[in-house]
């Protein structure tokens, strides 16, 4: 059995009826627009968002319909962002297939990704739920000053760390830590929504950290190219910490790459080098490590059941996945 079907199994059930559920959330009389999703449930990835959303609420009690209502909402919103995602990235592909944006063009992946947006209030309010928007409504704003606080930055090339983890906390972990918090919100267990929020904050963050190491990985064993950041300017924790623990003239020629050689690919392998040489994956490997540990600790005391173990096999997988 691979680590995705024993993570899924205390939950498989649930998430096979969530799928018919997602499904019809995202129907629509326009034709061209249930072309769209209907293209876009067909490509979908691993949705770790809806099985950290169902783990968490059966780890703490039960899955509820509210439950289901919580995981829908989550996934429509982050493949809203997704598609967005697509237009501002430019990107012509996405999981190995054509974008939204490729096929048909920003203007109807923007107004798709907004339907989707439109879908998360509108079944917030049939389902009387105004306590799950609320949570969503704070990721969205989040994710948003996530990314603008990102751009900003990269534009000026004015980051440290205490920044780096910001933008992470609010553009990934944000996410799933809505995840969690809901479920524990779903399952009727207000009291550990906070714990919950901050479990999956961490583990939002390690999550990151090993997405920004994959960029000093070999091409074509992750899932994206190598030295994407590079190219985009984007000064994640293996660069941060090179420039800030390195000598001056490694200093000199990382900052150089990036401000006028990132589009050459000889420098950027080289840039690769330096940072590898001078311990940016190393210290990288060992925050994501600290962050997946702080997140196993918040739920050590909650009772010990399959849930409760897929999750860490789930924390496990997200630290240490090759694709």
């Amino acid at each position: 059995m691979s680590i995705i079907h024993q993570i899924i199994a205390p939950v498989k059930q649930e998430m096979i009826e969530f799928e018919t559920k997602f499904r019809d959330s995202m129907h629509s009389d326009a034709a061209m627009l249930d072309k769209v999703t209907h293209y876009i449930i067909k490509r979908k990835g691993k949705q770790v968002r809806p099985l950290f959303v169902f783990l968490c609420a059966k780890m703490l009690g039960e899955v509820t319909p509210k439950t289901y209502d919580a995981a829908t909402l989550i996934e429509l919103l982050h493949t809203a962002t997704l598609v967005h995602d697509d237009v501002v990235d430019d990107a012509n592909e996405r999981r190995g297939y054509f974008s939204i944006n490729a096929l048909w063009k920003n203007k109807i992946a923007v107004l798709v990704g907004d339907y989707m947006l439109s879908k998360i209030l509108l079944l917030s309010i049939y389902k009387k739920n105004p306590d799950l928007l609320e949570i969503i409504a704070r990721s969205v704003k989040d994710m948003s000053e996530g990314e603008l606080l990102q751009i900003e930055k990269a534009r000026l090339l004015d980051i440290n760390e205490t920044i780096y983890f910001e933008i992470i906390r609010k553009k990934t972990a944000s996410l799933i830590a809505s995840c969690c918090e809901s479920a524990a919100l779903s399952s009727g267990n207000n009291e550990n929504q906070e714990k919950m929020r901050l479990f999956g904050e961490y583990i939002g963050i390690a999550f990151q950290i090993k997405d920004d190491i994959f960029d000093y990985g070999k091409p074509g064993k992750i899932g994206k190219p190598t030295g994407i950041d590079i190219r985009e300017r984007k000064l994640t924790l293996p660069i941060i910490f090179t420039l800030n623990n390195s000598t001056k003239e490694v200093r000199r020629e990382l900052i150089n790459i990036i401000k006028n050689k990132n589009e050459l690919s000889k420098s950027i392998n080289r840039a690769i080098i330096l940072v590898k040489e001078n311990g940016g994956i190393e210290y990288s490997h060992e925050q994501m490590l600290i962050y997946s540990i702080k997140a196993l600790e918040i739920i050590k005391d909650f009772p010990e059941n399959e849930a409760k173990k897929s999750l860490k096999l789930l924390v496990d997988y997200t630290i240490n996945r090759e694709i």
